[in-house]
């Protein structure tokens, strides 16, 4: 039924913007706008600039689907102005898409509602970077993880071995950014969790599990073809593989989200699973996680790009 209603009405794709992942955001656009009049929608492309009501009023929009990463696209903001401009809109709403773009925030709700994830120095413009750097070590060692607090596909991420390099990391993003997120570095298996769906057709897709050729799963490997090995079903155990696709729900739910989001997570040599963080519009080109997840289902590109779609029609 929900399909039903948004079948005649003529869909927006934004793609694009103005953030650091605006490359990427174009490729997952481009795929999902073919995918939307491969099945015979009325959809049209749209770029958003400073007055995206005008242009979608312009265009003749409806409905949105929202495949902008990072920045207005993906921190509430422009959520905002569709729901001020009245247009039913997919994914997640204002203040989830703000909660999970903000890493800070995101791990303090897991914290609160017993969502295990790594312990963490907020390193803001209150201290030094070395202050910083040192109280990490103390807390937890090294290495460890740096990375700004509200960025996405892995940009500015690195991973400190030394006290040196943990105090240069800091001290860069602290200058690009005025504030960053030390985490405490987990060595084990690396895993994502997609979430699709609104209501009660929430789902938790099939466990993938990431083996990047680099360091770790950073904006080149997550968009390089070939970089990064994408297996699914994750080569873990039946016990694991549900306690990760509950804790992602969890998690999910735990900051308000609508489906596609896409939980990323570790399951440690001691077998626990610890939740990083929640991307709250996971990409959706060639080499994304998110269609390889689908796709270990039996949902293809075309059917995912669909179950996106329909949850604009909560919001009808």
């Amino acid at each position: 039924m929900p399909l039903e209603m948004l079948q005649g009405r003529r869909i927006a794709v934004l793609m694009g913007g103005e953030s650091g992942e605006r490359e990427v955001s174009l490729r997952s656009g481009a795929g999902v706008l073919a995918a939307l009049r491969r099945q015979g929608f009325d959809a049209v492309d749209i770029d958003p600039g400073p007055n995206l009501a005008a242009q979608l009023q312009e265009a003749g929009a409806e409905v949105v689907l929202n495949v902008l990463h990072g920045g207005a696209g993906e921190n509430g903001a422009i959520q905002g102005v569709l729901e001020v401009a009245g247009y039913p809109y997919t994914g997640s709403g204002v203040l989830a898409s703000a909660l999970t773009m903000d890493k800070i925030q995101s791990k303090r709700i897991f914290q609160v509602m017993g969502i295990p994830t790594p312990p963490h120095v907020h390193a803001d413009g209150g201290r030094s970077a070395t202050e910083h750097a040192r109280q990490a070590i103390k807390s937890f060692g090294l290495p460890a993880v740096v990375k700004p607090r509200s960025e996405g596909s892995s940009l500015g991420v690195s991973i400190p071995k030394t006290e040196a390099q943990l105090v240069q990391a800091v001290s860069d993003l602290m200058e690009r950014y005025g504030e960053c997120i030390i985490d405490r570095y987990i060595d084990g298996t690396e895993i994502t969790v997609g979430i699709v769906g609104a209501g009660e057709k929430t789902r938790a897709l099939p466990v993938l599990e990431l083996v990047p050729k680099r360091e770790f799963y950073d904006y080149e490997a997550k968009y390089t073809k070939g970089m990064t090995e994408l297996i699914a079903p994750a080569r873990i155990s039946e016990e694991h593989t549900r306690e990760s696709q509950a804790l992602a729900l969890r998690a999910h739910h735990a900051l308000g989200c609508v489906g596609p989001t896409r939980v990323d997570m570790h399951l440690d040599t001691g077998g626990n699973c610890w939740v990083h963080e929640i991307n709250s519009m996971p990409g959706m080109t060639e080499t994304s996680d998110l269609p390889h997840a689908a796709e270990a289902e039996g949902v293809s590109y075309d059917e995912l790009v669909l179950q996106i779609l329909e949850t604009a029609a909560i919001r009808m």
